[in-house]
């Protein structure tokens, strides 16, 4: 990357594309010179939440990548974050504020204070997520297989 840019790195799933997801990398570009995206893979979904996206991984991927505000997505295959902060070396980490306070966060906090990273946490777009779009989409028999 770039000499003297502050680069951003945040991370999600992005199944079922929404306006939150549109937000919070919105967000995130405005706070850095260089955004990095971590789209989660298939399997780490599949291991941490039991299943799997509706949209496929590759597919994640080039929606994400196609944004304007994203200067380049990296696959999020694992959950230690210092790791992925030795990966991409980024200044600023954002998050959703609904982790904001968490024993877990405050605990980032700390270690990426140490290493100079900053976390910024964005307002949560309570309205929609995609957990909300599946249900709805399966309540109106939209979902096919």
């Amino acid at each position: 990357m770039e000499k003297g840019k502050i680069i951003g790195y945040t991370t999600g799933v992005y199944d079922l594309f929404h306006i939150g997801h549109l937000n919070i990398l919105k967000r995130a570009k405005e706070h850095c010179d260089i955004l990095v995206v971590g789209v989660t893979t298939d399997e780490l979904s599949l291991e941490r939440k039991g299943k799997k996206p509706v949209i496929p991984f590759e597919d994640r991927v080039a929606i994400v990548s196609h944004l304007e505000c994203v200067d380049k997505v990296v696959p999020q295959s694992h959950m230690d974050k210092m790791r992925a902060w030795e990966e991409h070396q980024f200044h600023r980490m954002f998050v959703g504020d609904d982790w904001k306070g968490t024993d877990k966060w405050n605990q980032f906090e700390k270690d990426f204070g140490e290493v100079g990273v900053e976390i910024v946490y964005f307002p949560y777009t309570k309205s929609v997520s995609s957990t909300i779009v599946k249900k709805i989409i399966d309540k109106e028999g939209l979902l096919y297989d």
